[in-house]
């Protein structure tokens, strides 16, 4: 899979993230089809053609943490988005046990509290 392909999996992962979920970096690698390429995803959203709409803020680390700097200008922008759409963000952190994309399939299997 050459560079533009891996790239353009990755930007339909993320858009693929619904609204008021969030989804770690491993694992929009994982549903791009490129598993264990999590930093490329990190590469790819920095190189995200001006003009293209993306849910990026929806993406964290797989601890549910915001991975700009706390306190800078990306970090607050990120919080202020999920927040806009009802996630929970608590210093940085998003529980992915709530807002994450498996959470409502994990919920059902297990019976895992919301």
């Amino acid at each position: 899979m050459d560079r533009d392909e891996a790239r353009a999996r990755i930007f339909a992962a993320i858009a693929a993230i619904p609204r008021g979920r969030v989804a770690s970096y491993g694992a929009i690698a994982q549903r791009a089809g490129l598993p264990g390429r999590a930093r490329l995803v990190g590469r790819a959203l920095g190189e995200v053609p001006e003009g293209m709409e993306l849910p990026w803020y929806r993406v964290l680390r797989s601890s549910g943490q915001i991975a700009f700097p706390p306190g800078s200008r990306g970090f607050r922008e990120q919080s202020r988005r999920l927040k806009a759409e009802g996630v929970e963000v608590r210093n940085g952190r998003v529980p992915l046990a709530s807002f994450g994309l498996d959470a409502d399939l994990d919920r059902a299997l297990w019976g895992l509290p919301g």
